[in-house]
């Protein structure tokens, strides 16, 4: 038994007509013959609230008593034991009297859900778990009573209840929602018009959120790659330089000029991975979009331009946000930069923002290499204080101030090594230590321009100041080695964060992951190898790259799963300690291929389990829906060839029809079930050209009446590319299914119009309808909903259709016909497919 749909109707405020559009619904789908009882409704003595529940069956509730008072709540075993198609339960968030089955409604309205049973229900946007400080600030109450919002988000459907505040103030001073007595109170307080449309606005956004998930979903699920500009998004590309915090800031104002607006701030890494440019700043403007309501992405890509495009077409962002480029002017020499290469490419249906800042034009600084303690710079200036400072120092002290002393001299001389270290590490201090102590011994220690030294004390004094220097560049390149550690270890830790996330998500194919090395460690190709034993060769289990390495012997860096598997890269050896990270790669890399193996695994079994469901079904339909036509043309052959009765020509014309029809409908059957056979086998083959509709579908239609359908085709749909035989047989099937439930004198209208890049074939019958949980049943084989007839088919016309129309690229989905009926659609690409060899002969055969 499958889980039941849950449907709500959310209010944006008390009164607005939740419980009675819940009830309107509810009659609704009894008239149409659903099987729907009221659990627990709450009518809070509002007339045409109470009115609405005559004529739906109530489930008597349970009494409980607490602190000497009998309350009544939903009787959840009841309503079990009852198991209706649809429960009507009220006040979703309603906390239930202490000794009940569980704590919340929504907890009891879980497991009727779990036991099959569909619930329609009711909540105020107020009660939502995440808005309760908000509404206490709008309206100073706080809610006592509160539902996650996961329960809400996880319903099928969401209705969203809402009225304008001067008419729900309306309702109210009409009494329509409390009593007299309460009404002036109501209005100056809680129903305020402020209250009402911030309540209002608040619903309104948290709906916005959910229907964008639909439309992810949906745009998903279509393979749409057309930025649909349904609200605005704003994508900030941030560099992790100080004109971040500029860019996002106006993204932020740009975001509040219209309803709804997104901010999306995304750094884009280069491939090497492991180093990120300005992790301070990066955090600092992380934390910053956060605050104006935003996100912060983090993207790996080779090209910076095309991994941002890609991110904003893959979020639906309709404008993006970059900075200035801070480049000077000659390094335009070297390409037209990232905003210039953006706003080229993003198209029309992107707009691109150039931000200037105040760091525009200052240029980009040296590159830091991975190696280097320090900036480049930095070791230059270091350099030139360890070399060129003792130097000019000599110099000065030899020509303007000769009489300073040599403790003087060597507290300067010492200042300069310090300064040497400071700037460009242990090397230029040692140099500048070096240079010091020879210029102090040749100019300043006597005797001058010799190297002995006369007084020991001067020996002492220089050693110290060699220790001294020695020491200072030490403690300097120390702490800039610990930087560089916590900004790879930093580095490290993200990437495994990124791999544990997976793990658990499993989200990552192993192809994926392998880019994602290779990416990460700027390699030119990752290979997965495997093999059964130390003595089988190796054989690849999943590569990216160019050149993969077929061999771990033959790889820059290999690196051992196990004893039979080893993650192979090739383009440079890597250093000793990226071996670890990469080692967390290899892991998860196996991971990945044993739960693909499983996966296939799971998936064969499904399709032999399928395939057994199919045989049997089969064995029953042959047993049962293929005898039935036989044995009636049997009976007819041998009423016709009696000898002991004299059959007038109306009862022999009589006989030879009903042959003839039971041979029809053997035909019927026999051919739906070569079609599924052919599609199960994977032998269905179209030849795709180009054709009209209004040439295909009228010869569809000659398995039914002529007045029993209704054609709708303009003569002005462009031609699309399908096989003319497969889409016939999808439509007829189709319309036969249509005519078979849509009651007599009522035809079927087939209809088709184009949309976009696609062209749609609507067949709209007025019969019973299929619920929604059968919508997508009603495809499988062998299935036929409701009370169909036995022998009017063995469910097979309805999947023949859906295979044939994915076989020609093209999608086949149920709708509610408003007003009552389906809608089957149709719905078929006009971008032309590729064509596939031509073969000789037709591509289908109909059925003997």
């Amino acid at each position: 038994m499958g889980r039941g749909k849950l449907r709500i109707y959310l209010g944006a405020a008390p009164g607005v007509g939740k419980t009675y559009a819940m009830l309107s619904e509810a009659h609704r789908r009894t008239e149409r013959g659903t099987d729907c009882v009221v659990a627990f409704v709450e009518h809070h003595s509002r007339p045409r609230t109470e009115v609405m529940l005559h004529g739906l069956e109530e489930i008597p509730r349970r009494e409980l008593a607490y602190r000497d008072t009998t309350f009544t709540e939903m009787d959840v075993d009841a309503v079990l034991a009852r198991h209706p198609e649809v429960a009507l339960v009220d006040e979703l968030p309603h906390t239930n009297i202490p000794g009940s089955r569980n704590a919340k409604r929504w907890q009891d309205i879980e497991e009727l859900l779990a036991a099959g049973i569909d619930v329609i229900s009711t909540v105020n946007i107020q009660h939502l778990e995440s808005l309760g400080d908000i509404v206490e600030s709008i309206t100073g109450v706080r809610q006592q009573e509160t539902v996650p919002d996961e329960v809400v988000r996880r319903a099928d459907q969401i209705e969203l209840v809402d009225m304008s505040p001067p008419a729900l103030r309306r309702r109210m001073a009409h009494g329509n929602i409390y009593k007299p007595d309460k009404v002036d109170a109501a209005l100056s307080n809680y129903f305020r018009p402020g209250n009402l449309t911030a309540l209002r606005e608040l619903a309104l956004l948290w709906l916005a959120d959910r229907v964008d998930a639909y439309l992810q979903e949906y745009r998903s699920e279509h393979r749409v790659s057309a930025i649909w500009g349904s609200r605005e998004r704003i994508v900030v590309g941030l560099t992790g330089g100080p004109e971040g915090r500029t860019l996002i800031r106006r993204a932020a104002r740009l975001a509040e000029k219209g309803a709804g607006g997104e901010v999306l701030a995304v750094y884009i890494s280069r491939s090497d991975g492991l180093t990120s440019a300005s992790p301070k700043e990066l955090a600092q403007q992380r934390t910053l979009v956060e605050d104006l309501g935003g996100t912060f992405h983090h993207v790996v890509g080779e090209d910076i331009p095309v991994a941002l495009l890609d991110f904003a077409r893959g979020v639906n962002a309709t404008q993006i946000v970059l900075g200035v480029s801070r480049r000077k002017g000659w390094q335009y020499v070297f390409g037209p930069g990232v905003g210039s290469t953006v706003a080229r490419d993003s198209g029309p249906d992107l707009d691109v923002h150039l931000i200037t800042h105040d760091e525009a034009g200052k240029g980009r600084g040296l590159p830091v290499n991975r190696g280097t303690r320090l900036g480049r710079a930095r070791i230059v200036w270091g350099w030139l204080a360890g070399i060129a400072g003792p130097l000019l120092l000599t110099w000065l002290l030899s020509s303007v101030a000769p009489e300073v002393g040599l403790a003087n001299d060597m507290l300067l001389y010492l200042s300069l090594t310090v300064a040497a270290a400071l700037l460009g590490g242990l090397f230029p201090a040692l140099a500048s230590a070096a240079v010091g102590s020879l210029l102090l011994n040749w100019f300043f220690t006597p005797p001058v321009h010799t190297f002995t030294i006369a007084d020991p004390k001067n020996i002492v004094a220089i050693a110290i100041f060699v220790a001294v220097a020695v020491s200072v560049a030490s403690v300097v390149d120390l702490a800039a080695r610990r930087t560089h550690q916590a900004a790879r270890l930093r580095a490290e830790s993200e990437i495994l964060s990124f791999l544990a996330g997976n793990v658990l998500r499993g989200e990552t194919s192993l192809e994926a992951l392998l880019e994602r090395v290779r990416e990460t460690f700027g390699m030119e190709s990752a290979a997965l190898l495997e093999r059964a034993s130390d003595v089988e060769p190796w054989t690849c289990a999943g590569s990216v790259g160019p050149r993969p390495c077929q061999n771990p012997e033959d790889a820059d860096v290999d690196v051992p799963v196990g004893d039979h598997m080893a993650l192979a890269l090739s383009g440079r050896v890597l250093p000793a300690e990226d071996r670890r990270v990469l080692a967390a790669f290899a892991a998860q890399a196996a991971v990945v291929l044993d739960r693909r193996r499983l996966r296939e695994e799971a998936d064969q079994a499904r399709a032999l389990a399928e395939g057994n469901r199919i045989r049997t079904a089969l064995l029953a339909a042959v047993s049962h829906d293929l005898r039935t036509p036989l044995a009636g043309i049997k009976a007819a052959v041998s009423s016709l060839r009696s000898e002991d009765v004299a059959w007038s020509d109306e009862d022999q014309a009589e006989l030879l029809a009903g042959i003839e029809d039971g041979a029809d409908r053997l035909d019927n059957l026999v051919g739906n079930l070569l079609d599924m056979s052919r599609l199960q086998t994977g032998t269905v083959t179209p030849i795709i050209r180009e054709a009209d509709l209004d040439e295909v579908i009228p010869m569809a239609l000659g398995g039914v009446p002529e007045d029993s359908v209704e054609l709708d085709i303009p003569e002005s749909l462009p031609m699309v590319p399908v096989d003319k035989g497969l889409l016939e047989r999808a439509v007829a099937n189709i319309v036969e299914n249509a005519v078979k439930y849509s009651p007599e004198r009522t035809p079927v209208l087939v209809k088709a119009s184009a949309i976009a890049d696609r062209v749609e074939i609507r067949v709209v019958d007025r019969g019973p309808g299929v619920p929604g949980e059968a919508k997508n049943r009603i495809f499988e084989p062998f299935q036929r909903y409701g009370d169909a007839p036995r022998g009017a088919g063995v469910g097979l016309g309805l999947a023949v259709a859906r295979g044939f129309t994915e076989a020609l690229g093209g999608t086949l989905s149920a709708e509610d016909t408003p007003g009552g009926g389906l809608t089957m659609v149709l719905s078929l690409h006009l971008a032309p497919a590729p064509t596939l060899a031509p073969v000789e002969g037709s591509t289908y055969s109909p059925a003997p």
